[in-house]
């Protein structure tokens, strides 16, 4: 720690005609000193030029940051610091300041809350100190606080999700940064990656506290960040504190809005947007997506799980003219895919009547569709579902929770073969808990399909793994106790482990009565692709199709800034044979949520001009998409298409049984 009897005297040019310009001060650096904490506190009296201006009522800052004009050289010791001043508004950027007032800690920042402010005139600035990411340690940024420095680097953009509600991006020099258990095994060489992303992040906020800010601060173009957008060379304040809510908490934050010689940073869009899927050619497409809770039910006691369960909380849409603009971007997401099977995940679970979520995407899907010839297998629409609870004949076939997974399909190019299969057993059905509540992975669908062209068969297995959001550590029957242990796989690792041992087994022994050897399972494994769960995939022989995809592709779904695949494609050895091509298809996780369906945390301008009714933020997820030559038959060109009918083989009868 520094003295606190360390004073100094302003050099007169430095000065005003106030006489107590002149007057000893105890110095910034001494008032910060080498820790996390202040130095000196209580009553205090120092000096500095205003770096950053951040006056007025909240939600501005209520304040402004002052530095000290040489500073002592010691890297240790920050030589800024932020001045607490209620909603006066007194100073302005380069001017020099005497301060009095009381030092201590608010939100884990240093500051001085100010009695008498006088002004000395203006002095030239120090100027900015580079900051350099990664930082050398968790703590490093501590030395910095409250004074004007500069990024030098390119730093792409990791996360983007607050910049519509708090106006604020993460940024790291190692551009998106990667989900431990995506790249490396669970346990220490995960903790030892996530360490390192820890001193590889850093804030870029706006000037204020404001929520949902109007317009938002930062762009490029016109167009807002996508993540894996760079921009070089930010100058900024570097403070600590919060977003202005729980959900934007404590931590350092630049700010180059009202700061001296900080000016709006030029971002460059390195990842544009990706206006078609890639190309994965084949004769059949299969493609597979999360569709975000597309429910179109909404308002209290208008949901139940499944079609006779209790009542439960709707999710997605609140109202009707919300669902409309969820809807248009699911179909517009839908049909962008040109597939021809297409697995989705968080639907509601109300059944396949004409009023369930399902009939009404298909009955959109179908309107949006280019029309296909009228034969008896079109003539009810372009796209057709699979109804599992006719199929199977059970009611509510995939249980009763709120949301199911579910199987659309183009009759002209695939057709149904026998019934479908549903796992609803063991680690896919009802797990019993210490609490009495219930929990489980959703219940698996399996439906054979034929390529009308080839005659050629396959089995399309979806998923919807438990996700790692709530705890398992009270289960008791089937599965024991499944805490978080720390090794990086979350909640509920156990219980999908189980789920996919069960699964692989399940397949073996031929449910839907195929008599074939292709499968191909698709969905939200909630699980990256060195976790446990996928690692069981590959031990039961299954190939993961997409593990070809270049590093900076490898990525579905965004969490506390870094990036994974939690959905994932799985074929059988015999089927990985007839694969052409997988892909991921970017128009989700990269954009910010603040572009999506949703009313809530917008001004009525931005609900009229941020919304688009495009695929781009349809979901929280980006869909995958397949590419299969059954047999090797010959691939088709991959590229927007209207189906047109192809030979058919005769239909054989199914035998009642296998």
């Amino acid at each position: 720690m520094l003295a606190p009897a360390l004073l100094w005297l302003a050099s007169a040019s430095a000065c005003a005609a106030d006489p107590r310009c002149d007057e000893p001060v105890t110095p910034i650096f001494a008032i910060q000193g080498r820790g996390a904490a202040a130095a000196i506190t209580g009553t205090v009296t120092t000096r500095g030029i205003v770096v950053g201006d951040y006056e007025g009522p909240a939600p501005n800052l209520r304040g402004f940051y002052l530095q000290d004009v040489r500073g002592d050289g010691d890297p240790a010791t920050s030589d800024g610091l932020f001045v607490f001043h209620g909603n006066a508004d007194t100073v302005s950027l380069g001017q020099h300041v005497r301060v009095t007032g009381t030092v201590d800690e608010f939100h884990g920042q240093t500051q001085i809350s100010a009695r008498t402010i006088v002004l000395c005139g203006r002095a030239a600035p120090p100027p900015p100190v580079d900051v350099l990411l990664p930082l050398a340690s968790p703590d490093a940024l501590e030395r910095f606080e409250g004074m004007r420095v500069r990024l030098p680097q390119t730093l792409g953009v990791t996360e983007n999700r607050h910049v519509g509600r708090f106006g604020e991006l993460v940024l790291s020099s190692s551009g998106r940064l990667r989900q431990p258990t995506d790249v490396v095994a669970p346990g220490a060489p995960a903790a030892a990656r996530q360490a390192a992303h820890a001193v590889d992040r850093i804030v870029l906020d706006d000037a204020s506290q404001r929520q949902n800010p109007d317009p938002i601060p930062f762009g490029r173009g016109g167009d807002l960040p996508r993540a894996g957008d760079t921009v070089t060379g930010v100058v900024g304040i570097l403070g600590y504190g919060w977003g202005g809510a729980r959900a934007s908490p404590n931590t350092y934050r630049i700010r180059p809005l009202g700061t001296l010689g900080g000016v709006l940073p030029a971002f460059v869009a390195d990842n544009p947007r990706p206006l078609a899927p890639p190309p994965v050619g084949g004769t059949v497409r299969v493609a597979a997506a999360n569709l975000l809770n597309y429910f179109d039910s909404f308002g209290a006691g208008s949901c139940r799980g499944g079609t006779g369960g209790r009542v439960l909380e709707c999710r997605g849409a609140d109202s009707a003219g919300e669902f409309e603009r969820q809807a248009a971007k699911t179909v517009a997401l839908l049909r962008g895919l040109e597939a021809d099977l297409i697995g989705v995940t968080e639907l509601e679970n109300d059944g396949y009547g004409a009023g369930s979520a399902i009939s009404d995407l298909r009955t959109r899907l179908s309107a949006a569709s280019p029309p296909e010839p009228a034969d008896e297998e079109t003539a009810a629409g372009t796209w057709a579902f699979v109804d599992v609870d006719a199929g199977t004949g059970r009611t509510d076939a995939l249980g009763r929770d709120a949301i199911k997974v579910g199987i659309l399909y183009r009759p002209a190019i695939v057709e149904p073969v026998g019934a479908p299969a549903v796992l609803h057993a063991g680690a896919f059905g009802r797990i019993r808990t210490a609490s009495g509540t219930t929990r489980r992975n959703r219940p698996a669908l399996a439906q054979t399909f034929e390529e009308i062209a080839s005659g050629e068969r396959f089995t399309l297995v979806v998923l919807h793994l438990k996700s790692k959001a709530s705890s398992c550590a009270d289960n008791r029957k089937p599965l024991g106790p499944d805490p978080d242990t720390g090794d990086g796989q979350g909640h509920c690792n156990r219980t999908r482990t189980a789920a996919i041992r069960e699964l692989t087994a399940w397949l073996a022994g031929d449910p839907t009565g195929a008599g074939d050897a292709d499968v191909l399972i698709v969905g939200d494994l909630n699980a990256y692709a060195q976790e446990d769960p996928v690692a069981a995939l590959r031990a039961a022989g299954f190939v993961d199709v997409l593990a070809g995809l270049p590093a900076r592709d490898a990525y579905s779904f965004v969490y506390d800034g870094q990036w994974g695949r939690l959905d994932h494609a799985f074929a059988s050895a015999s089927l990985a044979t007839q694969t052409t091509g997988a892909a991921l298809w970017h128009v989700n996780a990269d954009e910010p949520p603040v572009l999506d369906y949703n009313l809530e945390y917008k001004s009525a301008r931005q609900r009229r001009t941020l919304y688009t009714p495009d695929a781009f933020r349809s979901s929280d997820h980006d869909p995958l998409r397949i590419g299969l030559a059954l047999s090797g038959s010959e691939s088709r060109p991959d590229a927007p298409r209207r189906s047109v009918p192809l030979p058919r083989r005769p239909k054989q009868q199914e035998p009642a049984s296998r």
